[in-house]
């Protein structure tokens, strides 16, 4: 849609990028974070149906990004 080009224009320019560029950064970026899904498996894996807290499920996520 036209409104989704012309954000996506501003937002290369803003970055001081070209649309293609920003395009493949933004893409990158996403294929390389991983869904909330398979975090949320990924923890359950590591303790079973445990509770496990909010610093601990924030300290996986945090080494799951770092080892990507």
């Amino acid at each position: 849609p036209d409104d989704v080009h012309a954000e996506l224009v501003i937002r290369a320019s803003n970055a001081g990028q070209s649309l293609q560029g920003y395009l493949k950064r933004e893409l990158e970026r996403l294929a390389r974070t991983p869904s909330l899904t398979y975090v949320l498996d990924g923890i359950e894996a590591y303790k079973g149906n445990s509770e496990i807290g909010f610093e601990r499920a924030v300290a996986l996520i945090r080494e799951d990004r770092d080892s990507s």
